[in-house]
């Protein structure tokens, strides 16, 4: 396709940090031509065409997958690279011990010579975008430099990409930099580099989502999480979602939710049959900024304006929405394909694979035909539960945080925590086993604070007390909630139906926020009763919901411990609050 030599904006308009910024880059990276996106339809079609001849992309069966591709990534780039994520600030206690550290200088020199003439050969990119609507005074902007035509297209679909981010950009005069190169894809010369301090990013040898489009978990959540602390917002790991009950009165919650524990799903919930007159409305999956409104509420905007979700186990009964949102014009990475040339991965229920995701014919010796963390991505518009207040500028007001992991005990199916500072101790323990979708062992128990983890871009002892802050600020905040989709009986098998079950749990928060619900005090917080919960049309023993909604006192007293021991990581830094609703815990359960 052609090659855009000028920026799209008069060098006149663009401010003097963009032109220079660019411009060093090009000098360090030594590439052969430069292209500033400009997000149009033309341009997207263009690199499409562009990744199909050079055999990077792969166009699917267009009967049954119209305008559908399938990319595959190296078999050593297929997940998060958390041993490889640095946090670089000036002090190392900043970063915290829940991120890895390198000195900012030290990181620099790294990166610098992993770039050196790294483009050699290769088109530079210029990738303006925006976070969050356009128009927003709660969105931020980005310039991401890639030499990945795949990363582009990712962006155009993952954000507000192109020429009006631009020009906010060049209003503005601030934006997150952001430089990326494939390299050799080579896993020994592979770092993904954050500096908080400076509102950068560099990385360099992967070419995976997660490591590679800067906007997504690199901007949104690791640097845009310092930027809200500085700034009094939050920066979130958490999904968006409107809930119309019959009465016609809608409810927006933000939900919290560790890799592969159903976040996707909840987002997109359709409400079962036995639940007439319910509606939801997605308004994002995956990230969620959080700012203290004027009247004293909380108010959320999605900064993403697609969705990059794993596809295995998606299918017409599990997420009948995210099924038929992908069925055309989706971007999809290293799933199986069939006979005759459509995706396929575990759970999808119908076909048979014959080409596994790397290109070999299929041999289930090999392991799954599809990878795990294989992944779609697509517009949020084509998502049938699509709501139209993700482009409010303002957003939209939060009833309801929710937390949750993937626990086989311990954890009930809900609870609610007491107040604000309570929940920020429900948020900041959350414990949840490990996924595919980060490079390690699946299934150990870990945690993972407001599924945070990985993306909190500074010392979570400081996040917490930043989280703390924000309780302050609010006249009216939300009600704070814990669930757990994935408790097991003794047997092993759940006991919760989960999918869209789970609306019952979520109907009840809602009560609880118009102050209608019941609900019995707990040492851990307010629960359901058995006859709080709407089990109509359910399929499940009454033994089960008393399992489901039971407090295991010896159980939760070697977890409010291991809650102190995990705290006493962080020292000195920990906010005397937090100690405190720990140390009340365990005054209740005594």
């Amino acid at each position: 396709m052609p090659i855009a030599s000028k920026p799209l904006l008069p060098l006149a308009d663009l401010s003097k940090n963009v032109a220079e910024w660019v411009h060093s880059i090009r000098e360090l990276t030594d590439s052969d031509q430069i292209h500033w996106c400009d997000g149009s339809d033309a341009e997207y079609r263009g690199l499409m065409t562009q990744l199909q001849t050079e055999g990077e992309l792969q166009a699917l069966n267009p009967e049954h997958f119209p305008n559908c591709f399938l990319a595959r990534s190296h078999p050593s780039d297929v997940a998060r690279v958390e041993h490889l994520t640095f946090v670089c600030t000036t002090e190392r206690e900043d970063a915290g011990p829940n991120n890895h550290w390198m000195a900012p200088a030290e990181a620099h020199a790294k990166m610098r010579e992993l770039f050196k003439g790294c483009m050699k050969g290769r088109t530079l990119y210029v990738v303006p975008y925006c976070m969050g609507p356009i128009d927003s005074p709660y969105s931020r902007c980005g310039i991401e430099i890639t030499d990945s035509a795949y990363v582009v297209i990712n962006m155009a679909l993952m954000t507000r990409m192109g020429r009006r981010a631009l020009e906010r950009i060049a209003r503005e005069g601030s934006f997150v930099k952001g430089l990326h190169s494939t390299g050799e894809l080579d896993p020994n010369r592979r770092f993904i580099m954050h500096f908080p301090e400076e509102l950068a990013i560099e990385s360099f040898g992967s070419g995976y989502g997660g490591n590679a489009l800067l906007g997504k978990k690199c901007h949104a959540l690791r640097i845009a999480s310092f930027q809200a602390r500085n700034e009094g917002w939050l920066a979130e790991h958490m999904l968006i979602v409107g809930l119309q009950n019959p009465q016609g009165e809608t409810h927006y919650i933000a939900a919290a939710f560790p890799s592969a524990c159903g976040k996707t799903n909840l987002a997109m919930l359709i409400p079962p049959s036995s639940m007439p007159g319910w509606k939801i409305f997605t308004v994002g999956d995956d990230i969620a900024w959080l700012h203290p409104g004027p009247d004293g509420r909380l108010y959320a905007i999605n900064p993403e304006a697609g969705y990059f979700g794993v596809v295995p186990g998606t299918n017409a009964k599990t997420n009948r929405n995210a099924y038929e949102m992908i069925q055309r014009d989706t971007l999809f990475t290293n799933v199986a394909l069939t006979a005759d040339h459509q995706p396929w991965w575990e759970g999808l229920e119908r076909g048979t694979p014959t080409i596994d995701w790397q290109g070999r014919p299929y041999d289930a010796a090999n392991g799954p035909a599809a990878h795990p963390n294989s992944r779609f991505t697509v517009s949020a518009k084509q998502n049938p539960n699509y709501s139209p207040a993700a482009d409010i500028p303002l957003g939209v007001p939060i009833s309801a945080i929710v937390f949750g992991g993937r626990r086989r005990n311990v954890a009930p199916l809900v609870y609610e925590a007491r107040n604000w500072n309570h929940g920020v101790l429900v948020g900041a323990s959350v414990a949840s086993e490990t996924t595919a979708a980060a490079i390690g062992e699946a299934g150990v128990l870990r945690r993972d604070p407001m599924a945070m983890k990985p993306f909190c871009g500074y010392n979570f002892a400081d996040y917490w007390s930043h989280w703390l802050s924000i309780g302050q600020k609010l006249t009216q905040p939300p009600r704070v909630y814990h669930v757990n989709w994935f408790r097991r009986d003794a047997e092993g098998a759940f006991l919760w139906p989960g999918f869209g079950d789970n609306l019952r749990v979520l109907a009840w928060m809602l009560e609880r926020c118009t102050g209608h619900g019941e609900a019995q005090d707990t040492p851990i917080g307010y629960l359901p009763r058995a006859k709080d919960l709407n089990v109509e049309g359910l399929s499940i023993a009454p033994t089960a919901v008393d399992e489901l909604l039971s407090v295991d006192l010896g159980q939760w007293r070697a977890e409010a411990k291991d809650m102190s021991n995990y705290f006493d990581e962080f020292g000195a830094r920990i906010p005397t609050a937090l100690r405190s609703e720990v140390q009340a815990l365990q005054k209740r359960l005594s």
